[in-house]
């Protein structure tokens, strides 16, 4: 990595376009997300109108999606884009917001449904084709889902943090809307198997082994630009602001380590605990748990023995282990 940034330090500071440019883009943003706002309004005023307000998807669930659309705005405008202008660690929050707040908030409010719904009936028909297929049919399966949402949030979280990919970002302002766009998508896939519809969502211990694997991958990104004994990027990259670019760099790193631990740690706490808790309700009342029995008499009376002790050291079972002896029939006397 260190030849690969010499050989990209020389290509200029870092910068997404100019004025117009960053208008413009923030123009196709507002445009992207009000469509996207339209589809799910729409999909879930036709939900409700037929089952009933709160029916199908939970208002909680518009909440969500409405707090996802503004975590995407606050990340990718206003002081949080003037501040990634500056630094990678400046970008590493904006990164942090698509994928701890804005992913995972769009993957609860479980859109696929109302989005479906909204869509043109020609959509609607290739789409019901495509749910036919084998592919189709196996990421439907909860193993099958596990495994691309994580394998495709690993691919995307290291591949953009890669020099060159993330230079090409950093320099090419609809490059750099693909970054965030691809961010948000894996991690609202990812989350939706947590927090989605509850047809879709996996199983306890599958889950907690695919937040695991989730840490596990983002934590080694974070190590590595922390410990680092020499800046991995291009000198425009880091600190294109001023500064020391390996302060940059190391921030950068524990901004990625801590906040995508502390969220992957405490979604698999609840996950797990959440799940013993449906194995203790399954359990039928008493189930499992030893008979109770209750203490030898402490003075039996003499010549007998009590009434919980065993018989002699031949093993047999004492009086009270054996079953009771059934009543004899008594017959009528006429």
């Amino acid at each position: 990595m260190p030849a690969l940034s010499g050989s990209l330090a020389g290509t200029g500071p870092l910068a997404h376009g100019g004025p117009d440019t960053q208008a413009w883009s923030n123009l196709l943003l507002v445009t992207v997300l009000a469509l996207l706002g339209a589809g799910y309004g729409r999909g879930v005023h036709e939900l409700w109108s037929r089952r009933g307000t709160g029916a199908v998807v939970s208002r909680w669930r518009v909440v969500a999606f409405a707090v996802g659309v503004a975590a995407v705005l606050v990340a990718s405008t206003g002081p949080v884009h003037t501040r990634a202008e500056r630094s990678f660690a400046g970008h590493m929050i904006q990164h942090m917001i698509l994928l701890v707040v804005a992913g995972p908030a769009l993957g609860a409010a479980a859109p696929g449904l109302p989005l479906a719904l909204a869509a043109p009936a020609a959509l609607r028909r290739r789409w019901s084709r495509w749910r036919t297929s084998a592919v189709a049919v196996w990421t439907r399966r909860p193993g099958g889902r596990a495994v691309l949402a994580g394998a495709l949030h690993a691919v995307v979280l290291w591949g953009w943090h890669l020099p060159a990919p993330y230079r090409l970002a950093a320099g090419h302002s609809l490059v750099h809307a693909a970054e965030h766009a691809s961010f948000v998508a894996v991690a609202a896939l990812l989350w939706s198997l947590l927090l989605g519809a509850d047809r879709r969502r996996l199983s306890g211990p599958a889950a907690v082994l695919l937040l695991v694997g989730t840490m596990l991958v983002a934590s080694t990104l974070g190590a590595v630009l922390t410990l680092a004994p020499d800046p991995v990027y291009p000198p425009g990259v880091l600190a294109s602001g001023g500064g020391d670019p390996r302060t940059d760099q190391q921030l950068a790193g524990l901004l990625m380590w801590i906040p995508m631990d502390v969220a992957v740690l405490v979604a698999a706490s609840v996950v797990f605990l959440r799940w013993l808790a449906g194995l203790d309700r399954a359990l039928p009342p008493g189930r499992g748990l030893p008979p109770d029995a209750s203490p030898p008499d402490p003075d039996p009376p003499s010549g007998r023995p009590s009434a919980t002790a065993a018989s002699p050291a031949s093993g047999r079972p004492g009086p009270t282990d054996r079953p009771p002896a059934r009543p004899v029939p008594v017959r009528e006397v006429r």
